[in-house]
C-alpha cells in the first residue's frame, strides 16, 4: 500500500511513544529503534483506511514485535559474556518517554529496567503498558489477546516482582548532583573509609563490558567489597588509559532518571555509571562500558550543554 503524507505524519506523531514503549520492553535503545522501524513497515503495508484506531493498532503491532524480540534476546543473553545490563539512556534523550509521574520515572530507571529482566515477556509488556503509559487493562488485554482479569493478575504479579527488588528513593536533580559529587570525592580519595560511609550494607556493584572491555563476571556484594572495587576502579593507571584511548573526564549527568557519572575521552562516551539511591545511602552502582551500548550516548553527548567535568583526566 502507498501511504499518504497524512498517514506518514500520523505514524511520526506516534513514533516517540512507540520508541519509549519499546525501550522499556527491550532495555536496548538500538533494538527499540529497530522495532519501531519494523512497525512502520507493517503500517506501510497495511490497509490504513480500514484501521479505526491507529494508535491502538500500532501499539499492538509494536508490542508483539517486542515480545518476539524478548524471546530471542533471552536466548542470546544466556551466552552473553559476563553480566548483562540495559543500554543506558542519558537525560535529555526523548527515548526516556513520559516522566510526569513517579511511576513513569521509575519504569525507565536503570534499576527497574534491570529488575524487569526477571519478568516473563508478557509480565514485562503488561507492566510497561500499565505502569508507564497508564493503559487500561481492557486495552492491554486486547493488545496481548488475554482477558482483562488476566491482565490485572499479570500486572499485580509483575509489580510485586519489581517492588521486591527495589530500594530506590526519588530525589531531585540538584540533590542527585550533590550525591554524585560526594560519591566521586569519596571514590577518588585516599582510602575506602569515605565510600563505606556512603554505601548501604547490602550495596552491589555490577559492570557490563560485553566481552569487549574487561568487567567482572559477577557482581560485587556488600559495602566492603563494593568500596574496595570502586576505590580501585578510580585509581589512575596507564593500562586503563590505553584501553579507553586516553584519560577520561568525569561528568555528573542523569542516567535513566537516576544520578549518574559519564566518562568521556575525546568526545566519546567510554563509560556510564548509574547510581541507585536508597534510604540508607548508595545501594547500587551499575556501570556500562560495552562500546556497542554507548554509541547512542556518544551521539547525544555531542549535542548537550554538559558543562565542565567534575574531574578532568580522572584515570
Amino acid at each position: 500500500m502507498t501511504l499518504t503524507l497524512d498517514d506518514v505524519d500520523r505514524f511520526e506523531a506516534a513514533r516517540p511513544r512507540l520508541a519509549a514503549i519499546a525501550y522499556r520492553m527491550l532495555g536496548s535503545a538500538a533494538e527499540a529503534e529497530d522495532a519501531v522501524q519494523e512497525a512502520f513497515l507493517r503500517w506501510q503495508s497495511a490497509d490504513v483506511e480500514r484501521i479505526e484506531v491507529p494508535e491502538a493498532w500500532l501499539t499492538k503491532v509494536l508490542t508483539n514485535l517486542c515480545l518476539n524480540q524478548l524471546t530471542s534476546a533471552r536466548a542470546r543473553r544466556e551466552t552473553y559474556v559476563g553480566e548483562w545490563l540495559p543500554e543506558p539512556v542519558l537525560g535529555g534523550d526523548p527515548m526516556l518517554g513520559p516522566a510526569d509521574t513517579a511511576e513513569q520515572r521509575e519504569s525507565v530507571s536503570y534499576a527497574v529496567l534491570t529488575l524487569m529482566e526477571r519478568l516473563s515477556p508478557n509480565e514485562r509488556a503488561v507492566y510497561v503498558l500499565r505502569e508507564a503509559f497508564d493503559y487500561p487493562h481492557k486495552e492491554i488485554a486486547e493488545i496481548l489477546d488475554i482477558t482483562e482479569a488476566g491482565s490485572q493478575q499479570i500486572f499485580h504479579r509483575a509489580k510485586k516482582h519489581v517492588a521486591d527488588g527495589r530500594a530506590r528513593v526519588e530525589i531531585d536533580q540538584a540533590a542527585a548532583r550533590r550525591i554524585v559529587e560526594e560519591f566521586l570525592a569519596a571514590a577518588t580519595g585516599g582510602s575506602v573509609a569515605p565510600l563505606l560511609e556512603l554505601l548501604t550494607d547490602d550495596s552491589i556493584a555490577i559492570g557490563d563490558g560485553g566481552g569487549k572491555v574487561p568487567a567482572r563476571a559477577k557482581a560485587f556484594e556488600g559495602a566492603t567489597a563494593v568500596a574496595k572495587f570502586l576505590w580501585g576502579m578510580f585509581r589512575p593507571a596507564a593500562a586503563k588509559r590505553d584501553m579507553i584511548g586516553g584519560a577520561a573526564d568525569l561528568y555528573a549527568w542523569p542516567v535513566n532518571g537516576e544520578p549518574g557519572l559519564v566518562a568521556v575521552v575525546g568526545g566519546q562516551v567510554v563509560g556510564i555509571m548509574a547510581v541507585e539511591i536508597a534510604e540508607g545511602g548508595v545501594a547500587a552502582c551499575r556501570t556500562q562500558v560495552n562500546p556497542d551500548k554507548l554509541e547512542r550516548a556518544t551521539a547525544l553527548w555531542a549535542t548537550l550543554d554538559h558543562g565542565e567535568p567534575l574531574v578532568e583526566q580522572a584515570f
